[in-house]
């Protein structure tokens, strides 16, 4: 009997345990909850504790409350900016973008002018995708980068920006290269030489110019195998302007061997053709 008594004492004494640790935590957590009700600067001070607490999705909806009801205060700029990086650390990169423009829009003067528009380019960096994919993100991170350190070239920021515009680029350049691939694996050399040339004209200091070069030069020798008779000394004519480029550009190249080899092999063929050309000529005479 006794025994079953303390049991259910126990059992009491743990509810209502619980129960207290329950009230207390809803207690804790009702002080944290942003109401419509609240003023502005108790609003603004839970947003930034929870902020701070890493709640970026919690802390963006008061800092909006703020940035409604406190326009023209110190308070909804301060909101406005918080805002922007709110939704930038919570990975919400394209409403991120989308607050800091309008910090830019409604603060043009402001101190924090400067970070705020290198976070804007960061948010189009985060949103670049792997390079098979569209670039539109990637091309508009290059504008914004660019722009930054045109205007800002004294910011802490421009060594770190200049970094991501190389690696933007070359995912570019990638992209361009990797096109040319694929034409070229389907034998439709025209498209290629188009995608190659767009590398090395539009991206020289890139990883993937100097393969793009070579790749050019192959291009013309394939086109040429696989034309007529008629087209055939100009297009391994290009093969060869594309091997003089090559030297210039890449003279230390590790690569020089291959480039070489199919310069020897475009005048041989240039050469082959000539002869049959000329031997024609006199046959029809």
């Amino acid at each position: 009997m006794i025994t079953k008594e303390l049991k259910t004492f126990t059992m009491r004494s743990i509810f209502i345990t619980l129960f207290s640790i329950l009230i207390v935590t809803s207690a804790c957590r009702n002080k944290d909850i942003i109401r419509p009700g609240d003023p502005l600067n108790v609003a603004y001070d839970k947003s930034v504790a929870l902020f701070e607490e890493g709640k970026y999705g919690d802390a963006a909806y008061g800092f909006d409350l703020v940035t409604r009801m406190g326009r023209g205060t110190n308070f909804s700029k301060d909101a406005q900016y918080y805002l922007g990086e709110s939704y930038y650390n919570n990975k919400q990169y394209i409403i991120a973008a989308a607050e800091y423009e309008r910090f830019i829009s409604y603060y043009p003067l402001d101190e924090k002018r400067e970070e705020v528009e290198y976070k804007l380019a960061l948010c189009f960096y985060e949103q670049s995708p792997r390079y098979r994919l569209d670039q539109t993100p990637t091309i508009r991170a290059i504008q914004l980068f660019q722009l930054f350190n045109t205007k800002y070239p004294d910011s802490e920021y421009v060594v770190e920006s200049a970094t991501r515009i190389d690696e933007l680029r070359n995912k570019l350049a990638r992209k361009a290269f990797e096109s040319g691939e694929f034409y070229l694996r389907t034998n439709r050399y025209l498209a290629a030489s188009i995608y190659y040339d767009q590398v090395i004209d539009q991206f020289p200091e890139s990883k993937w110019a100097e393969s793009s070069l070579l790749k050019q030069i192959e291009t013309y020798i394939d086109y040429a195998d696989n034309s007529v008779v008629e087209k055939q000394v100009e297009r391994y004519t290009m093969a060869v302007d594309n091997y003089e480029k090559f030297i210039q550009l890449f003279p230390q190249s590790l690569r020089r061997g291959d480039a070489e080899s199919m310069y020897s092999d475009a005048i041989k063929k240039i050469d082959a053709v000539n002869v049959i050309t000329s031997e024609n000529t006199l046959g029809s005479n």
